[in-house]
């Protein structure tokens, strides 16, 4: 373990207090990792608090299967000026949102993370791009710490270790991975109850979203991208939650003989979220980064101020290795 892992480690060990954040809209890597470390760090007698910053705080339906997740506070009711705080699966300062704030009167930040685009934030930064996930970043934490792990923190790093590498799909899944998830599947926990949470839980007015989101799906050859749009129009009549969309990705990016697949979608203030994967052909991560984003080589994001179609003739001259401006 790098001396980065055994600062952290002796940080936390000392402290009777930690608050712990995590990114603005959490995927199960994000609330895996933060409420994984959290239940780790009561069983030690240390008193925590969780939050992320969404306003009004709606954990996914998923959420319900992490232990924990009953006791996340909204951000107004988080720590002001905590002594430690831990942030998971943060990229960005931005994803922070509102509780940036605390992070900078916080006396220590702990900040785990496994994006390339990271910049080494908090006054402890462990942060492994060749990690599979934020989740195994906590793992090798507790590892550091010592002592028995909670059944609770099991499950909640196996959330988190399942989803970010795409069900064991994805590159970034290593031999320590599944040796991690093998150590953390002989915790008695409803294995496959959780997968079919996270996997297969979707209401019929989503399915019939994805209908309409496949029925604009259109192909830039020049530059090897698929791509698709939903408007709040479009969640507003199909009656879905935004959260409810974020695997729609997964099925764009099935289209055969393409490298890239996009979905943007418009969020509350009328910006656009844009969701880029690549099946290995293009650094997603740099051309994120050229429109204020970030991520992975294969997977990363942003926000685009523009129109669905000006938004993705900018993404399509980005992945030609054209010059282009946020």
């Amino acid at each position: 373990m790098t001396p980065d892992f055994e600062r952290a480690a002796r940080v936390l060990a000392d402290a009777t207090d930690v608050a712990l954040a995590c990114h603005v809209n959490p995927d199960a890597d994000a609330l895996g990792s933060m409420l994984g470390l959290a239940a780790f760090l009561r069983s030690k007698g240390v008193e925590t608090v969780c939050s992320y910053p969404n306003e009004p705080l709606e954990p996914p339906r998923w959420a319900e299967l992490l232990p924990g997740a009953d006791r996340l506070v909204p951000a107004k009711a988080f720590p002001k000026e905590p002594a430690v705080m831990v942030t998971c699966d943060c990229a960005a300062f931005d994803r922070l949102a509102q509780l940036g704030h605390v992070a900078n009167r916080a006396g220590e930040v702990i900040w785990i993370d496994h994006h390339r685009s990271n910049e080494g934030l908090g006054s402890i930064s462990l942060n492994d791009p060749q990690a599979s996930s934020t989740c195994e970043m906590v793992f090798r934490l507790i590892e550091t710490m010592g002592g028995e792990m909670p059944d609770e923190t099991a499950v909640c790093l196996y959330a988190g270790l399942v989803t970010d590498t795409g069900k064991f799909q994805y590159e970034a899944t290593t031999p320590e991975t599944l040796r991690i998830a093998a150590r953390l599947r002989e915790h008695p926990f409803d294995h496959a109850r959780l997968v079919q949470a996270l996997y297969e839980d979707n209401p019929p007015t989503y399915l019939k979203l994805v209908g309409v989101a496949l029925g604009r799906l259109e192909h830039v050859a020049d530059s090897d991208l698929v791509w698709t749009y939903l408007t709040q129009a479009d969640l507003r009549e199909a009656g879905v939650h935004p959260a409810e969309t974020d695997d729609l990705i997964d099925v764009i990016r099935t289209a055969r003989d393409v490298d890239v697949a996009a979905i943007v979608k418009q969020q509350k203030d009328g910006r656009f979220k844009v969701s880029v994967r690549s099946r290995g052909d293009h650094d997603l991560a740099r051309v994120a980064a050229a429109f204020g984003g970030g991520g992975h080589r294969l997977a990363a994001g942003y926000t685009s101020a523009h129109g669905p179609a000006e938004t993705v003739d900018r993404l399509a001259k980005a992945l030609r290795g054209e010059p282009v401006t946020a």
